[in-house]
């Protein structure tokens, strides 16, 4: 038996701290700067930007064959946590690189890895996702982007909404029918690329949070495309939207976790210097148990996201079968959960302060509140975990 100390089930490695104490001090110093002015002016954080990709943090799951950092499923979500502690819209920009660019990690072929993997990894171009569209939300098999062969190329046609990044992002990952007559078989994956002819994006969205972040449509007119850009074989297109979601959910969870962990952090060092009826109100019973329960609730959810980044990361490297799907979806409802009732909290500990835009608490709140949305409402989570109960 080995000593108590070597124990090291439920506990990350000393590389993986390591990690996070990097990040932490990089988006300390770089990135929570310009929160407030980022979410203010609804711009796009171009210093979060620069610093992720001059630190090589800004697509960390690139696999090393393809000139990226080859950063295991648990470390990108540390990443992730630990950019949304401080800013949830820089935050999107490893997510998102690893949501649009898994499809092509999971099916691609080995010429489209090499072609789209490597300038994402040297940070020359972003990746956005398209599967959502104005009538196809959560029914994403519902979709009506068509994409047509003709000869060596398809051509696409279609209305994509909801696209994280869209207009920064220089590579699309776009869902199209390509045989109407098989539903969810007769969707077909494929790389578009902003420079095609035939794309052009909608005015960026007005939203609640996540203000940083560019939400526009995506237009796709007459975009004619080499057949090579498929991701996988025609009809796959999917079965990898959803395995990517599997994975993805994650950092979603992990962008929840790192919201509410900068939330607690704040109303923590607030409550210890606000006095009222002559004391500090952190001595108050009422405000130990609210800071009580947040951080319960925080830890559970880590320790879920955690343990479903360590199957996401098992799964990908060829281990056997996990349940992926629902350990991914639980993590991502429970953590958005979480980080919604935490901010919320956050708010009410600090009174009207807690109300104003002095203070960063309203912000994340507002930002807290589309992790329970985007990547899958946490209604279709829960339909998602009922039909994969392990």
């Amino acid at each position: 038996m080995a000593g108590t100390a070597d124990f090291d089930l439920y506990r990350t490695s000393e590389e993986h701290d390591m990690l996070r104490d990097s990040v932490r001090s990089l988006a300390e110093a770089k990135i929570a700067p310009f929160a407030a002015e980022v979410d203010e002016q609804a711009r796009f954080p171009q210093e979060a930007r620069d610093a992720l990709t001059l630190n090589d943090l800004h697509a960390v799951h690139v696999p090393e064959a393809y000139g990226g950092a080859g950063a295991d499923a648990l470390a990108t979500v540390i990443v992730i946590e630990e950019v949304a502690r401080v800013c949830a819209s820089s935050s999107l920009i490893p997510a998102v690189n690893k949501l649009g660019s898994l499809p092509v990690i999971l099916s691609g072929s080995e010429e489209l890895k090499k072609k789209y993997l490597g300038p994402l990894a040297k940070g020359d171009a972003m990746f956005s996702y398209c599967l959502s569209e104005p009538d196809a939300g959560s029914d994403a098999a519902g979709m009506k982007t068509k994409a047509v062969r003709d000869g060596d190329h398809y051509v696409l046609d279609g209305v994509k909404r909801w696209i994280t990044n869209a207009g920064v992002s220089e590579y699309y990952t776009v869902m199209a029918v390509t045989d109407p007559e098989k539903r969810s078989k007769g969707i077909s994956a494929f790389v578009v690329e902003k420079s095609d002819e035939g794309v052009s994006f909608g005015a960026p969205e007005k939203k609640l949070g996540i203000k940083g972040s560019p939400t526009r449509e995506v237009y796709l007119d007459n975009v004619r495309i080499p057949a090579d850009r498929m991701i996988g074989a025609e009809g796959t297109g999917f079965a990898t939207a959803m395995k990517t979601l599997d994975h993805t959910r994650i950092t979603i969870a992990a962008q929840a976790l790192g919201i509410a962990q900068g939330a607690l952090d704040y109303a923590k060092g607030y409550v210890q210097e606000r006095k009222q009826f002559g004391k500090p109100i952190g001595d108050f019973q009422g405000v130990q148990f609210m800071l009580a329960d947040m951080a319960m609730k925080l830890e559970a959810a880590r320790q879920l996201t955690y343990a479903a980044a360590a199957k996401s990361e098992r799964i990908s490297a060829g281990g056997k079968p996990e349940d992926l799907t629902f350990f991914g979806a639980a993590a991502k409802c429970y953590a958005s959960d979480a980080a919604m009732e935490i901010t919320t909290d956050a708010v009410q500990l600090l009174g009207g302060y807690g109300y104003t835009r002095d203070y960063p608490l309203e912000r994340m709140m507002r930002d807290a509140k589309i992790t329970q949305i985007y990547e899958g409402t946490n209604q279709v989570q829960r339909i998602v975990m009922a039909r994969n109960l392990p």
